[in-house]
């Protein structure tokens, strides 16, 4: 499991976590602002920067919709 502080597509902070299974990486991008926190699972040989990319783009697009509701997972 790795850190990684990064930025989003928006321009706000954003930190990410690696977790390696197997043939997949989970990453997980999390907005320290809001809290809100979204995850995907890739191949890992597609690079850091594009896992990040994904999960950046996922998190940003959660976050225009008005972040997670009901303090549940958000997928």
């Amino acid at each position: 499991m790795s850190r990684h502080p990064g930025y989003s597509p928006t321009g706000r902070q954003v930190l990410f976590e690696f977790v390696y299974q197997g043939a997949y990486v989970k990453v997980s991008a999390i907005d320290p602002e809001t809290g809100t926190e979204v995850s995907i699972v890739g191949d890992p040989t597609r690079g850091r920067e594009a896992l990040k990319w994904v999960a950046a783009n996922k998190l940003a697009y959660v976050l225009k919709r008005g972040g997670a509701k009901g303090g549940g997972a958000t997928r």
